[in-house]
């Protein structure tokens, strides 16, 4: 237990980053293009006061978003009316913005005004499918019970989602499958699905010619663009919420719209995008730093090299003693490695969410997730190579008088030495490749440019992610087998 409390010390210290100067303001966005642009308007905007400001792009959904919030891990995001009564406050009489408002300050979070436009939910799919098969609204597609019907992750679960919308309009169909939101134009224009859901601002509405289909029974309620924050905010930074009053009411539907096309499909940053806005509409000068792709490999190297090791480290420390009581004491053994093996079994992403209302969102989770996941390779092979050593070989050490210790440190570690070293290299290769799925709870890493490729639909950034991850796996199996050249002795490596 000591060496546990030790390791998980260890990763809280190396994950705390360094202090600052003065209130930094964390602005939150969701994993879709619209969220991302308002997000870096909110950054700019604060910059452009002298706040100090982080953004944290991309953070998953909403429960992601809203449970960081209330944990101070950021400050302030976009979000909207209806997400907010239906999917925060689901199950709650809040008939107008006021009573919202209430809802929210009991849990010490203050809502702006309206941005300007409202960006409901819909229902679409191809203008020339819909004419074909006569449908316009929602409800006639109770006469197509052979559609195929993809939906948004997030959607299918929603009180405002699937559930609601098919016990509102008593839809028959059963073939419904959830994927990425992004993902289901592409479905929709292959062919492989004909009705999805759409966000009324989508730029993919008139790009890939949809129908949006009337809403006839007025299932979604207003989706009002607006930010909300932290209530301590205004105390900590109130030249902050100064600087984010100025987008209320400034951004129509229309333009945002033109901004989500900008960036989705003219593939401008949506920092730049961002930019343009604030300059065009309020003429505020706004310097936009990125670097180029050498920059964000290079970041995105370092946070994942961090992620990997502190988790690797963390792991060694506690399973190759536990791989020494699991090759000592079987029984208890048994236990050991029946838990790591159920721990294995866990899909990742339903970790990582596990962990967020512990120890919030960023690196924290995401390396206390790997760490648990390295267990046990490294516990299995290390009781297995201690437990392989021939019985003489024990019987010999006794006879020289070596003490317990002494046997395990001179003799039996070093011959279990190439079993216990497979197993790091391993849980190490394992870490590499699923060290991606951090991304999505704002940790960094290569699975960053892979989120933000499949969003906007752009192998190039998917690629940068996805090879120099396959790469660095590739060069870490290499590192251990060296070092196991190098540590082990040859005869002991045959």
């Amino acid at each position: 237990m000591r060496v546990l409390a030790a390791c998980l010390l260890l990763v809280f210290a190396a994950c705390s980053g360094p202090g600052g100067d003065g209130p930094t303001v964390r602005v939150g966005s969701k994993k879709f293009t619209e969220s991302v642009i308002l997000g870096d308007m909110a950054a700019q905007l604060m910059r452009g006061s002298g706040v100090r400001v982080e953004h944290r792009r991309e953070v998953g959904g909403t429960q992601v978003l809203w449970q960081a919030l209330k944990r101070g891990d950021i400050d302030v995001y976009p979000e909207y009316t209806g997400t907010l009564r239906q999917e925060i406050f689901a199950g709650r009489s809040l008939p107008d913005d006021e009573a919202l408002r209430q809802a929210l300050a009991a849990e010490g979070v203050i809502m702006g005004t309206s941005l300007g436009f409202n960006d409901t939910y819909a229902v679409g799919m191809k203008e020339a499918e819909a004419e074909r098969l006569g449908i316009r609204k929602i409800s006639d597609l109770r006469q197509h019970p052979e559609l195929r019907l993809g939906f948004s992750n997030e959607f299918m679960a929603r009180a405002d989602g699937w559930p609601g919308l098919r016990t509102r309009y008593s839809l028959p169909q059963t073939e419904v499958r959830g994927l990425d939101h992004d993902l289901a134009y592409r479905g929709l224009e292959s062919g492989a699905l004909q009705v999805t859901d759409l966000y009324s601002t989508d730029a993919e509405i008139a790009y890939y010619h949809l129908r949006v289909l009337e809403d006839d029974l007025r299932h979604f309620p207003p989706y009002d663009a607006v930010f909300i924050h932290r209530a301590d905010l205004a105390e900590r930074a109130p030249e902050a919420l100064a600087a984010l009053g100025r987008l209320e009411g400034r951004v129509s539907e229309s333009a945002m719209v033109a901004l989500n096309a900008e960036a989705k499909l003219e593939r401008v940053p949506e920092r730049q995008v961002a930019a343009g806005f604030l300059s065009r509409e309020m003429g505020l000068t706004v310097k936009v730093r990125g670097g180029g792709v050498l920059a964000g490999l290079w970041s995105h190297t370092r946070e994942h090299l961090f992620l990997v090791g502190v988790s690797l480290l963390a792991a060694i420390l506690v399973a190759v003693p536990l791989g020494v009581l699991a090759a000592r004491r079987p029984r208890l053994g048994r236990g050991v490695l029946g838990l790591a093996s159920v721990i294995q079994t866990v899909p990742s992403l339903a970790l990582l969410v596990f962990m967020i209302p512990l120890l919030g969102i960023g690196s924290r989770p995401a390396i206390v997730a790997l760490f648990l996941y390295s267990l046990l390779p490294i516990i299995r092979n290390t009781a297995a190579g201690l437990s392989g050593i021939p019985p003489e070989v024990r019987e010999s050490a006794v006879a020289l008088g070596l003490p317990p210790g002494a046997r395990l440190w001179r003799v039996e570690l070093p011959m279990a030495a190439p079993s216990i070293l497979a197993g790091i290299q391993t849980s190490a290769v394992i870490n590499v490749g699923t060290a991606t799925l951090g991304a999505l709870i704002g940790a960094g890493g290569y699975g960053q440019p892979i989120l933000t490729g499949i969003r906007l639909d752009d192998t190039s950034l998917i690629l940068q992610g996805a090879v120099p991850a396959a790469v660095l796996a590739l060069l870490v199996s290499g590192l251990f087998g060296l070092v196991e050249r190098l540590v082990v002795p040859k005869g002991l490596r045959l």
